[in-house]
């Protein structure tokens, strides 16, 4: 296995960078509050980055929302890219297509995921198990960027998706607050219609389940990137008794122990991106870069939080934002108990059958 991107995933990751670092910058986060960043999206779809998502696949996707992890850019890039471009271009129909992917490449269709922490919600799907349409009833508490949202990707409480549009009748949105500013809501469904995404039974659900732990583990990577980076700055400028305080061991060990569990999490992502570009299994590498962003994100995000001492506490502060949705994407995942839970089951599963 080959974890190198190619030369188009690299122009893509390089060209994101760019345009993130540009843009997202501490005045214009903090401007946004919990809204979306209306200029950086088009920003990005602009310089079609959005459309690019489909040539360069899950591990391409990685590379952005590493990018844009180091950033905390307030766009709703992990969710269109992986319930939308991904999930609709591998699973949908041929009409499906026809009718959303050119919207999800110029940026006017935004879909999300409305899964649960434990992936399936109390959404109950009323039709038949062959049906490609149904009338979809229950709630999800917090679904990030579903204020932006045209289309929600929902899973039923018998693991099959999908594809529910904002706005029709029985599609309740309600805006929610979250650990971080992700335009959140909640999703509320009275008989919403619903149309099929892949076909009947588990397995798009849980391909596209695996694909969206891997997106959220890369967009981890990249927050924690960023975390230590600015604890790495701080503590080099920051003096105590006319020395840096990265000159202490202490901080070393530290910022070093940040640096290790950065990049378990980045390589993990990797290696479970590039199986799934390669159409081989990864629900278990899926579950191990879940685990690491979960566990290793949260470690990473707290550690960053106390290099800088004192003002790591100040809410306002740029660090800060890193620990909020590092904090925030771990409860996405369900936790690193879940993960392991759920990797170890599946590893019994795989053995009774070999």
């Amino acid at each position: 296995m080959d974890f190198t991107p190619s030369e188009e995933q690299q122009a893509v990751r390089d060209l994101a960078a760019e345009i993130l670092g540009d843009l997202s910058t501490h005045e214009r986060l903090a401007a946004a509050g919990t809204g979306t960043d209306a200029e950086l999206w088009k920003r990005l779809v602009g310089a079609g980055l959005l459309e690019a998502v489909e040539e360069v696949g899950l591990l391409g996707l990685v590379l952005l929302l590493e990018e844009q992890g180091r950033t905390t850019a307030q766009v709703p890039l992990a969710a269109t890219g992986v319930y939308g471009l991904l999930a609709v271009g591998a699973y949908g129909s041929e009409k499906q297509r026809e009718l959303l992917l050119p919207g999800l490449r110029n940026g006017s269709v935004v879909a999300v995921g409305a899964f649960s922490a434990t992936g399936v919600g109390p959404v109950r799907a009323e039709a038949g198990a062959e049906s490609d349409v149904c009338a979809l009833s229950g709630s999800v508490p917090a679904v990030p960027w579903l204020r932006d949202a045209t289309h929600v990707v929902v899973p039923d409480a018998d693991r099959g998706l999908w594809v529910v549009r904002t706005g029709e009748t029985g599609v309740g949105v309600e805006p929610v607050e979250t650990t971080a500013p992700w335009s959140a809501g909640r999703l509320r469904l009275d008989g919403a219609r619903g149309e099929r995404l892949g076909g009947p039974g588990p397995a798009a659900y849980r391909r596209v389940r695996g694909a969206a732990r891997i997106a959220f583990a890369g967009l981890q990577a990249g927050v924690c990137a960023g975390s230590v980076a600015q604890a790495v700055r701080y503590t080099s400028e920051r003096e105590q008794f006319g020395r840096p305080l990265s000159t202490k061991q202490g901080v070393q060990l530290r910022a070093a122990e940040a640096h290790m569990d950065t990049e378990s999490i980045r390589v993990t992502a990797y290696e479970a991106a590039w199986r799934y570009d390669q159409g081989l299994s990864c629900a278990s590498h899926a579950l191990t870069a879940a685990w690491w962003a979960s566990e290793a994100g949260r470690r990473v995000v707290h550690a960053g939080q106390h290099l800088h001492g004192g003002i790591g506490a100040d809410v306002e502060y740029p660090v800060h934002r890193h620990f909020l949705w590092g904090r925030q994407i771990d409860a996405y995942l369900g936790g690193a108990g879940q993960a392991l839970e759920e990797l170890g089951g599946l590893l019994v599963e795989e053995g009774a059958e070999g």
